[in-house]
């Protein structure tokens, strides 16, 4: 019987030492120039102690014209390899696997860390006052779609080189990839967009290069969305034929979410029904159906909260792995601490300032579990009291002094 200790291993041949992962979150702890942090490389120390199966990193971009906030890692060369050695080295000795997720915000880069936005169709951001903050994007030219999806392939390269065990696309939440695959963001008429089979093609392509870069035996996985939840976007019987076709391709580990910075499922479990929040996991209906159409391994994040219902999910045969996120920054040891039968239950706080439309989009939340993330890496405890505002002002900060830079 699989629980989460067991241990699992994936198509390509590696094995993940337990069910649990870390998923990704967005950390914003590069520097300035986007090299990783001696705060960044210790938070992942903290986490490695704490022996999960997986860590995966947040975002790092492979151009670095082309930021979702302005402290991202950015990894296109080998500018900042000695940093990304260390980083990679923080799982040394531990059985644990390190993955970066790799990632292009699109048209999701804010105007004021971006010179040029660029994405498959020039569709603006609808988000209300804070749509302000998000230029129009330029459609993207046949070769700077082509240039993208090499870039892709030489980020995961660089990585493997600097001693990560894996990578993940990151194919959800409206970044560039989920927006080549919805129709509300991917208006092309060309070979790029249109029907499934052409919307699809850029993450079928960007996983080959991948693939062709780091060879047959490297794990790749991808995290997509079961659905955008708009009206017209990518559906849920979309998302489940994608999940096909990666499947053919020999996708090594498939993650699933949903939502966009418009409609953002993957911060606000409220949103869906009493029965779904009641049974944790908020896209255990979606997973389900997925489960019917491939053998890959899925991991499935958000909403868990409790050792019970983690196992549950396990046992059901629905999922391989438990992904958690914003609990690994209040109990970094989460993991072993589950093992050690010292926690089953586990909170993740929702921090407001009360401005509607930072509220609604994870504006504060989101930097909340940041400045979390800081306190591991400066050697601090989680401050679970830290208030919303410093979240907010230290989002603007970083705004302001990337804005400067850029001009």
């Amino acid at each position: 019987m699989k629980n989460i200790q067991s241990s699992f291993e994936l198509p390509c041949g590696q094995v993940l030492q337990n069910r649990i992962a870390k998923s990704a979150m967005s950390e914003n702890i590069g520097t300035l120039k986007n090299a990783p942090t001696k705060t960044l490389i210790n938070a992942y120390k903290v986490w490695a102690e704490g022996n999960p199966g997986l860590l995966i990193t947040g975002n790092v971009m492979i151009d670095s014209r082309a930021l979702g906030e302005p402290r991202n890692v950015v990894v296109e060369d080998y500018t900042h390899f000695d940093a990304l050695k260390q980083w990679a080295e923080t799982v040394k000795g531990t059985g644990v696997h390190l993955w970066p997720q790799l990632n292009h915000p699109g048209r999701q880069a804010f105007a004021s860390i971006n010179r040029e936005v660029v994405a498959p169709s020039a569709v603006p951001l609808k988000m209300g006052g804070a749509s302000k903050m998000f230029k129009v994007a330029t459609p993207m030219t046949e070769d700077q779609i082509w240039d993208c999806i090499k870039r892709f392939g030489t980020s995961a390269r660089i990585l493997k080189e600097a001693g990560f065990t894996g990578c993940q696309i990151h194919g959800a939440h409206g970044y560039l990839v989920s927006q080549f695959l919805s129709p509300n963001s991917n208006t092309r008429t060309d070979q790029w967009g249109g029907s499934l089979t052409n919307r699809v093609r850029f993450v079928i392509e960007v996983y080959r290069e991948i693939r062709k870069q780091v060879g047959k035996d490297y794990p790749v996985g991808i995290k997509i969305n079961s659905a955008d939840f708009q009206r017209g976007g990518f559906s849920e019987e979309e998302s489940i034929e994608v999940v096909q076709l990666l499947s053919r391709e020999g996708i090594d580990l498939i993650e699933i979410s949903g939502g966009t910075y418009e409609k953002p499922a993957m911060v606000k479990g409220n949103r869906f029904k009493k029965s779904t929040v009641e049974r944790e996991a908020y896209f255990l209906d979606y997973i389900e159906k997925a489960r019917k159409v491939t053998d890959k391994p899925l991991l499935l994040t958000g909403g868990f909260r409790t050792v019970a219902g983690m196992e549950t999910a396990l046992q059901g045969g629905k999922l391989d792995i438990i992904g958690l996120a914003r609990p690994f920054c209040l109990h970094p040891h989460l993991a072993q601490d589950i093992f050690d039968s010292k926690t089953e239950r586990f909170q993740a706080p929702i921090p407001k300032i009360g401005i509607p439309f930072l509220d609604k989009m994870g504006g504060v939340e989101l930097p909340w579990y940041e400045l979390q993330i800081h306190r591991l890496g400066r050697g601090k405890k989680p401050r679970p009291s830290l208030g919303g505002i410093w979240a907010f002002l230290f989002t603007l900060k970083g705004m302001f002094i990337k804005s400067w830079m850029k001009n």
